[in-house]
């Protein structure tokens, strides 16, 4: 594993096509903007884990737009 330190609005760049940005650090908390292309799925690790545990119904798939790391989508 590759550790690194990072200051809010710094970026680590993954491959030609990910960018990985430090958006909020807070109480703990480290908030990061991934830019990356459509095609490749970015879920939380938690979110893999569970699924199995899931009903199909139970899942939902969300779409987002406008997403930058100056305006995040909160959830």
């Amino acid at each position: 594993m590759l550790v690194l330190s990072r200051k809010i609005g710094e970026r680590i760049l993954i491959g030609d096509n990910i960018t990985v940005t430090v958006v909020r650090i807070s109480q703990g908390i480290v908030r990061i903007g991934i830019e990356a292309p459509r095609d490749m799925s970015v879920v939380r690790e938690e979110v893999v884990v569970h699924s199995d545990e899931e009903k199909p119904a139970d899942r939902v798939e969300i779409t987002l737009s406008g997403n930058t790391p100056e305006n995040p989508i909160s959830f």
